[in-house]
């Protein structure tokens, strides 16, 4: 089924009897030319372009719960390319770009809305940081524009820009950015792969690697063993875990962050804004709810809820920057698990094992990074060779030296 103005307009004349499941639910089949493990984001987008760009056939995703149970559910829906280093900005700038598309691309709303993305600066060495940051950005083909206090005054009078410890003297704009929602991309993907003639299995968790003479031949799972001629994990929080029983020990830790939204207000932010003196960040859902978050907790956790050192502290930022928000009622907040590398970059490569392969370590970034991840790692799987934007995310880089510290925090996961 094509989704329309007019299919809306039928169905709501004839009762709503046509709509369809949005993916079938079909049973494992014994073997596959390539398995996902992960139904997250990352993994669905990874078959919808292996069967649409590249024309695989046989492909299935494993999740070991419901889509949209991980990560792609529990974020704060940020998508952007304001990044710094080469390694970084072209990739998530082909993010970007396929953003922009997404909607039409794969007939769905995922509620794309290219509102800005503002990030204040507090200090002349932040002002130039930021500019440089923001001429990176331009030299790969990003958008950025750098503003002064009263251009932030004019978009954010309610701002407060009298705090003498954090004075707002200006920030880095970035207008293609935006957000997008987390759910809907999910279920946008879902829907596309399986149209495509991907198996989408749920409850289908991974407990093992089948490898022979250093290749994996297939997984075992909860409901039996599938063989498969190439397999590709994308598990986000849980990748050392899962890469484990292949016998990998990842350079990766998990953490949780968490993400909070409060009552529905008027319209009080247009677009998204960060706070440059902490680690905070604001935008406003469609439903009215300030969406925000901040760091991560500071221990590593497979569970997904965090503790309220954060909580307080992501308040304490949120009201250094807009008092206003301070008489909002928060209404709930959730935590995601993180896959932190080394030097909060991910990685996107070939493993030792051979038909085995890894897209993990995104640390915050997962979340606006998921259809270049998909295309990278689809065009990995069916070529062998690393998409052109994803050269840098080496799994051994870490040996090499060749470190994409976009934070410059070094070899400390919990920092980035």
């Amino acid at each position: 089924m094509r989704y329309s103005g007019l299919r809306v307009v039928v169905e709501a004349l004839t009762g709503h009897k046509g709509w369809k499941p949005l993916w079938r639910n079909p049973e494992p089949q014994s073997s596959y030319d390539f398995v996902i493990v992960g139904g997250g984001g990352h993994g669905l987008a990874t078959a919808y372009y292996l069967a649409k760009t590249f024309r695989e056939k046989r492909i299935a995703v494993l999740e070991k719960g419901w889509l949209g149970s991980g990560n792609i559910g529990r974020n704060t829906t940020i998508i952007r390319s304001n990044y710094l280093l080469p390694g970084n900005e072209p990739f998530y700038e082909f993010s970007m770009k396929l953003w922009e598309g997404l909607e039409q691309e794969f007939n769905f709303n995922a509620m794309v809305s290219q509102r800005g993305i503002l990030n204040l600066f507090h200090s002349d060495a932040q002002r130039d940081a930021f500019r440089r940051r923001g001429n990176a950005m331009l030299l790969a083909g990003a958008d950025a524009k750098l503003l002064d206090r009263d251009a932030v005054r004019r978009m954010y009078p309610f701002l407060n820009f009298g705090n003498a410890r954090f004075p707002i003297k200006g920030g880095l704009l970035q207008p293609r950015a935006g957000t997008a929602r987390h759910d809907g991309v999910a279920w946008g993907y879902a829907r596309g792969a399986d149209a495509l003639g991907v198996d989408i299995l749920q409850n289908c968790e991974v407990t093992g690697f089948k490898i022979e003479a250093g290749k994996v031949t297939g997984v075992e799972t909860t409901r039996g063993p599938i063989a498969a001629k190439k397999v590709g994990v994308s598990v986000a929080g849980s990748s050392s875990r899962v890469m484990e029983k292949a016998g990998m020990r990842l350079p990766i830790e998990s953490h949780v962050i968490q993400a909070f939204v409060s009552e529905g207000l008027k319209l009080t932010i247009d677009g998204v804004l960060t706070f440059g003196a902490g680690h905070f960040y604001i935008s406003q859902s469609d439903k009215g709810g300030l969406v925000f978050g901040g760091d991560l907790d500071g221990y590593n956790t497979y569970a997904q809820r965090g503790n309220l050192p954060v909580v307080e502290d992501v308040a304490e930022s949120g009201m250094a920057i807009m008092p206003v928000i301070g008489r909002a009622r928060v209404l709930r907040n959730w935590g995601g698990i993180m896959d932190m590398t080394m030097d909060g970059s991910p990685i996107i490569d070939r493993t030792h094992i051979d038909s085995l392969y890894f897209n993990g370590g995104w640390c915050y970034g997962g979340f606006k990074a998921t259809p270049a991840s998909g295309y990278a790692f689809a065009h990995l799987l069916a070529t062998d060779a690393p998409h052109p934007t994803a050269n840098a995310y080496r799994l051994d880089r870490f040996a090499r030296g060749y470190l994409i510290d976009e934070k410059g925090a070094g070899a400390q996961p919990n920092l980035h």
